[in-house]
C-alpha cells in the first residue's frame, strides 16, 4: 500500500472532512487527481489505484464524503446530498491549495463532480466517470435504496464478508474469496462493542425516504454545460444495471469527444484496477495536463 498523509479539513458548516493525500513521485507530470467514492463507500475504495497514479507523477487526494469513513457524521441528515458534498469538495480543495484537478468520480462521486463543474467549471480539468452518468436506470436506484442504511452489524469479519458478497456479488461474479475479504475491510469497521458495522452513517438513507418536491435537476444539462469542453472518460461495468447502453449512446450524442470503455464481467462499479480500466485511465491521464 502506498504511503499517504492524513488530512482533516473543515467544511463551511463546521464538520471535518478526511482525505488521504498521496504525494506524486517526482517529476510531477500533471495536475492533482481528486478521487470521490460512491454512496456507501469511502476513500479506501481507491487503494488499488491511488498509489499507482501517484507513481505516474500526480498528487492524489482521496476523500471521505461527510457521513462516511473518517469524516464527521452530520446531525442533520437532510444535508446528505450531492450539492452539500460538492460544497465540501470545493472547501477542501481551497484549504489544500488545489485550484484545479482531474476528478475521478465513482457513482455518487460522479454526480458530485457534475455539480462542482456547474458551480466552478474552471476547477475541473478532466473527468473520469466510473459507472455513472446523467441518465441513471430507476430500477438500479431502487435496488440501491433497498439496502442503504438497512444492513445490521455482524458478529465477525467472516459474517460481514458474506453479507458483502450477497449484496454486491452480481457486480463481481468471478471474484475469489480474497477479493471479498479485502472489500469488507474497506467498507466495514469494528464497532466499540466488538461487532462489525458498515463504515457510514445509516442516516445517509434519509434522502431516499423524503417525499419528492421540486423537479430533480437536469443532469443531462449539467453534463453538457459542465463537461462540454472538458476531457471526459466514461468507465462502465459491462454488467452495469445503473448506466445502460441507451444512456451511453445519449452521452456520446451530447458529447461526441467522450471516451468510453466497458469493463467485462463487472457490474456497478469497476474497481478501476481491472487491466482494461487501468489502461484506459493511463491513456486518459496522459492527454490531460
Amino acid at each position: 500500500m502506498a504511503d499517504f498523509t492524513e488530512r482533516f479539513v473543515p467544511t463551511a458548516d463546521g464538520l471535518t472532512i478526511f482525505l488521504r493525500d498521496y504525494e506524486p513521485v517526482q517529476p510531477v507530470t500533471g495536475l492533482p487527481v481528486l478521487c470521490l467514492h460512491g454512496l456507501t463507500r469511502n476513500s479506501k475504495d481507491f487503494e488499488p489505484i491511488a498509489g499507482r497514479i501517484a507513481a505516474l507523477g500526480r498528487r492524489v487526494l482521496a476523500m471521505d464524503v461527510r457521513g462516511r469513513g473518517r469524516s464527521d457524521y452530520d446531525s442533520q441528515p437532510l444535508r446528505y446530498t450531492p450539492a452539500t458534498y460538492a460544497g465540501d469538495v470545493i472547501a477542501a480543495l481551497n484549504r489544500l491549495g488545489v485550484p484545479r484537478a482531474v476528478f475521478i468520480g465513482t457513482s455518487m462521486g460522479g454526480l458530485i463532480t457534475l455539480i462542482v463543474a456547474a458551480v466552478e467549471k474552471a476547477r475541473v480539468a478532466g473527468v473520469v466517470l466510473n459507472d455513472v452518468g446523467p441518465i441513471l436506470n430507476p430500477a438500479a436506484l431502487m435496488r440501491i435504496a433497498g439496502y442503504v442504511g438497512k444492513i445490521d452489524p455482524q458478529p465477525n469479519w467472516a459474517s460481514a464478508a458474506a453479507v458483502t458478497k450477497s449484496t454486491y456479488g452480481a457486480s463481481y461474479p468471478d471474484r475469489d474469496d480474497a477479493f471479498w475479504a479485502t472489500l469488507v475491510r474497506r467498507t466495514w469497521k469494528q464497532l466499540p462493542d466488538g461487532r462489525i458495522g458498515l463504515d457510514y452513517d445509516p442516516a445517509i438513507a434519509t434522502v431516499f425516504t423524503q417525499p419528492q418536491g421540486a423537479a430533480p435537476p437536469d443532469l443531462m444539462g449539467l453534463f453538457t454545460q459542465g463537461f462540454g469542453p472538458v476531457p471526459t472518460l466514461l468507465v462502465r461495468g459491462a454488467l452495469s444495471d445503473l448506466v445502460l447502453q441507451d444512456a451511453v449512446v445519449a452521452m456520446r450524442q451530447a458529447k461526441p469527444d467522450l471516451d468510453t470503455v466497458d469493463v467485462p464481467n463487472v457490474g456497478h462499479a469497476p474497481v478501476l484496477d481491472e487491466p482494461i480500466a487501468w489502461e484506459a485511465l493511463i491513456q486518459f491521464l496522459a492527454k490531460v495536463p
